[in-house]
């Protein structure tokens, strides 16, 4: 077995030095390509220039990396999936190809911005990445190896997990260097729509692998749901509330409605927090985060605009949101009675409950797209705010189908349950109050295997015989309580 690791090695070290050196050598590229930016009117930030067919290959290149390549191979990563690799180094590839493009094109100039800046340290992270990915594949299991393999595991594991968050960032100044929008005056109104809105998204993408994959977990941490979510509302609201105005200055524009939002989220929060627990500490839902949730929906689909563009689309955001938190309410007090699932262990959620997370995405995606720039854009362009809302809804559908497919992708190695073990394993939780035969939630192990990625090597052969035992044991009860 180690002789067969070994030779695998050499390709996957070749393949790192051949991405490490093409990092570096584009780098230097970049470093000696300048935009200038003679091209750029007095007051704007772009070049009138149309973007040329290289910087769209660019783009699209970088969707597909970025975007849809290394999200899936972080998941089948965690999978400890073999396609992981030849994934994430197709990704690498198009990734540095794409990287090089962006500083080879013509026609549209640019200012200095936070895209090009992020650009570089996301390559460093993806040669990081590259690297511990590649030292993980040597095998290297003896002397100092062996005691810091674990933290080489770790540390590519978080690292890859933060990717998401970080790629969707340098999306969105790319969004910004593209069309020169958030610069000088419109930067605290643009990072206002998109941070909030961006948080929406986020909610949702968290209320989809809780409802899909995390009632486990959940169960496991003696917490509801609500705990968690009111716990962030009320530091939210914190935030809100000394950073919407300049204290000690003049109240302009909407500064007391922003302000005043954000006194309800933490006021709301600590009352969410308390009713999360019964008498007795144990875990119990309440529809807090749903009301802040409807009441932020109606503040913003009051908010005074300039534009009647930009009045119909926060109409529609703030009836969006207000959706959301209704859907909750119905799902929370009347599809579950206050359970935790329609299910012990939340593997078959009602249709019903994929509507409050869609509706996190749509919110999310109508508030980005309502910035005042945008909206001076669509409104000069003549564009009706029907065709412009439907728009923002459709790109809602497509994250929402690709989050689902990649939890779908998590769910069905981590949790595999056919029909032949699905009534043992329900017999089995019913038996034990919500544990398996062997004492442990359902899927415990699928999971530890999988956090477990790349750490075979590490586990002795006494561990791994233990394991198996307790394995065994915990089928033989499960049948057991199953056939009683």
């Amino acid at each position: 077995m180690k002789t067969a690791r070994l030779g695998r090695a050499p390709g996957m070290g070749g393949i790192g030095i051949t991405l490490a050196v093409a990092v570096v050598g584009f780098a230097a590229a970049a470093r000696a390509h300048e935009h200038h930016g003679e091209g750029i009117p007095e007051g704007k930030f772009i070049s009138d220039d149309p973007i040329d067919s290289i910087l769209w290959t660019h783009i699209l290149i970088q969707i597909v990396a970025w975007g849809i390549l290394f999200p899936t191979g972080m998941v089948l990563g965690i999978i400890r999936s073999r396609w992981h690799v030849p994934v994430q180094t197709t990704g690498a590839v198009l990734a540095i190809l794409a990287y090089f493009l962006g500083h080879a094109h013509k026609g549209r100039q640019f200012a200095p911005n936070m895209h090009a800046k992020f650009a570089s340290a996301m390559m460093l992270v993806l040669l990081s990445q590259v690297g511990l990915g590649i030292y993980l594949k040597l095998h290297l299991e003896r002397g100092f190896n062996g005691r810091i393999r674990p933290y080489i595991v770790k540390a590519h594991g978080i690292v890859g997990k933060i990717m998401p968050v970080l790629i969707w960032t340098q999306f969105v100044f790319g969004g910004f260097a593209a069309l020169g929008f958030c610069f000088g005056d419109h930067t605290g109104q643009c990072l206002a729509h998109f941070i909030m809105g961006g948080a929406f998204i986020a909610y949702g993408v968290i209320l989809t692998i809780l409802l899909l994959v995390g009632q486990l977990w959940l169960r496991r941490t003696g917490r509801s749901q609500e705990f968690f979510d009111s716990l962030v509302i009320a530091a939210w609201g914190c935030v809100n509330t000394f950073t919407e105005h300049r204290w000690g200055g003049e109240w302009v524009g909407n500064d007391l409605q922003h302000t005043s939002m954000g006194v309800i989220w933490w006021c709301a929060g600590l009352v969410g927090i308390w009713l999360s627990r019964r008498r007795d500490g144990s875990p119990k839902r309440n529809l807090i985060p749903a009301l802040v949730i409807i009441l932020t929906g109606f503040g913003m689909s009051a908010h005074p605009q300039h534009l009647e563009l930009s009045n119909h689309v926060h109409t529609m955001f703030g009836y969006t949101l207000m959706a959301a938190g209704f859907t909750r309410i119905i799902e929370i007090s009347i599809l579950l009675r206050d359970k935790g699932a329609t299910t012990r262990d939340g593997s078959d959620p009602n249709s019903f409950q994929y509507l409050p997370p869609f509706l996190l995405y749509a919110s999310g995606f109508l508030f980005m797209g309502a910035t005042e720039e945008q909206m001076k854009l669509l409104s000069d362009a003549h564009v009706t705010h029907v065709s412009y809302i439907l728009l923002l809804y459709s790109i809602a559908f497509v994250l929402f189908l690709f989050v689902n497919m990649l939890v779908h992708l998590y769910a069905v190695h981590a949790f595999p349950l056919g029909p032949v073990h699905k009534d043992a394993d329900a017999a089995g939780v019913e038996a034990n109050g919500g544990l398996a035969g062997n004492g442990h939630l359902r899927g415990d192990r699928r999971v530890r295997d999988a956090e477990e990625f790349e750490l075979e090597g590490l586990i002795s052969e006494d561990e791994r015989a233990e394991d198996e035992d307790e394995d065994e044991e915990g089928k033989v009860r499960r049948n057991g309580a199953a056939r009683a």
